[in-house]
This record gives structure tokens, sequence and C-alpha cells, in this order.
């Protein structure tokens, strides 16, 4: 057969980009079908073509645009290609996806079904810095679009360290002193808390990966040796949500696991496709954007880990866009807040982050910083709710950067007097520009002053 189908080949000169496009994705397929004989895994379950369909040529993103096909894809012998099969104590209440449930899946996160995610997001897994150091409480954290959704879990993570730990100090020492056990624990606890909110509180979709393939790749839809094998589990209870992700953590930190994909893909279907779509507007389709041949999480992505929701604004309730069609911003207080800010940042209220995320429950912020993500938090849990807590404090930022190799501590000081003007001209007058970090923090304390205390400020 590609005897034949390399005899029919005409030039690549004489190819538009759209047949191109048919032949890789023709080729792609007898290649994965010829590698699963050779691993000798040839035991697919078949499935029928039920569901929504949208083709790949008819794929755009939420501006309208035509996208190229076959964004981030990677050969299957890749590293980081094929996870290995999870070791499940039990399949109960569980069932492997279908070809339907694929096909939306990827139509949701991609707006086609030929994407397939990029190298830097196929590595990328949940995994601490060692025990028992200064940044014992932090992941670690790699370059691309990934890194946002690991950030906003470390968000979550030092919530559950600080604020939910029964018989812990809430102090900074105690995140540099937990143990390996105490990481699991917070890592499952974050991802289950996360998972348990967006499914309403009724139930939580985690999923893994098996040895069996239940989804072949069809003209329509792009294998990738990975989603085809998803097993899914829906658990009632958010306790047993925590007990079952930390029974298989493995499947979500250990190298290779395509960890952050596979959380990413039980915060979808824990949310489940109809509200999905519900939390969605025109603005934003679905939830990943191509971006210098990997993809970017929308803000959609980030707000659904912060608040349940994946809306795709951050201003509160709802407002109407240019053409007066209603946009979906953030309609509650969430535990964890969102700040951002960057060079070229619009000053329209579509773009300004409402008191909703500017002020949560508990001193944690993800901060969106240039398009890099960041934590900045508090140990002091009466921060937001005492006005004379919140005239000086301190703020410990972590960035996930290689050459951090501990939290920066700043000081902020919001409550300005005359007779410190002399101090303030030196600290930020000519020469000393003021830098990202401390224009995301001035979004929420407008006249703040910031002390970084000897570090070097970064960002």
């Amino acid at each position: 057969m590609a005897v034949a189908f390399l005899d029919q080949e005409q030039s690549f000169q004489e190819l538009d980009l759209e047949e191109i496009t048919r032949k890789i994705s023709f080729l792609d397929k007898w290649r994965e079908i010829f590698s699963y004989h050779r691993l000798g895994t040839n035991n697919t379950t078949s499935q029928n073509h039920e569901g929504s369909h949208v083709s790949a040529d008819k794929s755009e993103d939420g501006s309208g645009t035509p996208q190229p096909k076959r964004q981030g894809l990677l050969p299957s012998s890749g590293p980081c290609s094929t996870p290995k099969p999870s070791i499940i104590s039990s399949k109960s209440n569980s069932f492997p996806i279908s070809l339907a449930m694929a096909m939306k899946l990827r139509q949701s996160l991609f707006g086609n079904t030929v994407y397939v995610f990029s190298y830097d997001w196929k590595k990328a897994c949940f995994r601490f810095h060692d025990p028992f150091s200064d940044l014992a409480f932090a992941l670690e954290v790699g370059k691309g679009g990934a890194q946002s959704v690991q950030m906003a879990v470390q968000g979550l993570i030092i919530k559950y360290l600080l604020f939910t730990r029964e018989k812990k100090d809430c102090n900074f020492h105690s995140l540099c002193a937990i143990s390996k056990q105490e990481q699991k624990q917070a890592l499952a606890a974050a991802l289950a808390g996360i998972l348990w909110v967006a499914g309403e509180a009724q139930k939580a979709t985690v999923c893994l990966v098996t040895e069996n393939t239940q989804v072949t790749s069809t003209p329509d839809y792009a294998g990738d040796n990975f989603t085809e094998r998803l097993q899914l589990f829906e658990v009632l209870e958010k306790e047993a949500t925590e007990k079952f992700i930390y029974d298989h953590l493995q499947c979500f930190s250990g190298e290779g696991s395509h960890g952050v994909i596979l959380f990413l893909y039980s915060l979808i279907f824990s949310r489940t496709f109809e509200r999905l779509q519900k939390d969605l507007d025109v603005s934003t389709i679905h939830l990943l954007q191509p971006n210098a041949g990997g993809f970017l999480c929308r803000q959609a992505v980030l707000n659904m880990v912060l608040t349940g929701r994946a809306s795709p604004h951050v201003f509160n309730g709802c407002q109407n866009g240019k053409s007066q069609e209603i946009l979906h911003g953030v309609s509650a207080r969430s535990d964890i807040g969102y700040l951002q800010w960057g060079k070229h940042t619009s000053e329209d209220g579509l773009s300004q982050v409402g008191s909703m995320l500017k002020t949560p429950k508990l001193p944690i912020w993800l901060c969106n910083i240039n398009g890099s993500y960041n934590v900045l938090f508090s140990t002091n849990r009466q921060l937001l709710g005492d006005w004379k807590v919140e005239r000086r404090f301190d703020l410990h930022l972590y960035g996930g950067q290689p050459f951090q190799k501990k939290p920066a501590r700043l000081t902020v000081d919001t409550h300005s007097h005359h007779w410190e003007s002399d101090q303030r001209v030196e600290e930020h007058g000519p020469g000393r520009q003021c830098s990202p970090v401390e224009m995301a923090i001035r979004t929420k304390w407008r006249e703040a002053t910031i002390n970084w205390n000897g570090t070097i400020p970064f960002f």
C-alpha cells in the first residue's frame, strides 16, 4: 500500500498545503498501525463513529481564522510520546474512552481533531523539588504552555500546606520542612480539590492510561498513542477522589507520565462537555491556542483550575462585548486569586482583573507577568480581612525558574508618609525601574512600595 501511495504522489512543488497535510496524516495513520503491530498491542476495541465530527479542514480558532493542520505533531518514537500503563488497583466505576469522546476532547482543547500535544506538554508532570529544602513545597516547572497549569496547581498546593492541613503551623518554615510523604499528600489533595470543584462537588472523573488501545485513528481523528488508551474513573466523594489520586500519584508525577495532560483531561471530564460549553462564550470556543510550535492555555483553563468554571475572562460577572455579545467573567470569589501585568496589556475593562480574583478568600495569587507565571503568597491568613495587617506585610514569590534556589521575600508597604519621601525617591527614583512583579502587585495595592530584601529583582 505504501508503494502504491508513493507511485501516485505528485511533486511537493505542485501540492498545496491542504494536500500535503492530507498525505502526512495518511502516512502517520499507517505508521501508528505498523507501530502497534511491532509493539504487540494490536488489541484495539472497535468503536462506532457516533458523535459530532468536525473536519480539520473546517477548524477555526476563536477569531475564526483557519489553523494549520497537525500542529504539535511529533513522531510516536519520541522519548515522551508513550507513557507507561498505569497500575490500577480496580477498574470498578470506570469505562474506556470512546471515539466520540476522544473527538469531543480534541475539539474542546484545540478546536479540531487533528492537533496533538507538543513535546513540552508531553514532558510536563507534577514533580517536587527535594524534601526538607528551601523549595520542598515547590514543583519543578519547565518551559512551554504547561507551565501555567503547573503554577496554578502550585497555588493550590500552597493552600493545602499553609491553610488546610490539620495540626500544622502556618508559617514559611513549615513549607520548607515537609517530607516526601507530605509532598505526595499535598499534591493529591490539590489535584483532587480542583477536580471536585470542577465537578460541582458531585463527581470527579480521573483519567488514567491503560495498556489497551480503545480507539483507532481515522481520517478525521489523529491518534497520539496516549489518548486512545484512557480509562475514566468516576468518584462520588471528595475524600475518595483524594485517596484514588494518591494511590495512582505516579501517573501524574512520574517522568514520562504526561502528568499535566492527564490532569487536564481529568479536569475537562470532571467539568463535563455540557458544563464547559455553558462556561465558554463566543470569544473562546476551545481551551488552547497555537503558539510557536506548541500550545498556550487560554484564560478559561486557568479559571477552571482556580474557580472550577472555565470562564474565558477575568472581570467580575458578565459584560457585553464590542458587538453586544455576552462575555463570561468570574462570578464568585475563589480560594486562590489571580493578578496580571504585561507591557502590552490592554487598558479596556475586558482585560482588567476584577475584585473576585484580586481579592480571593486566601492570600495566594497566580500571577501572569508578561506571559510567565509565578505564585505570590502570604502566610498570614488575616491579610485580606484586616486593614491593619494590610498596611505592611511580606509576600513570598516563587516563579519556577532554574536559578531560583529559594522563594523571594518581598515586603509590601501600602501606607506611605510624607517623611518617607526621601527614602522612596532613592528607592524608586531615576535609574531605578520598577520590575514587572512590582507592577503586578500594584494592580492590587496601587500605591505600594516593594522592598526585595536583598534579592535582585527578576521577571
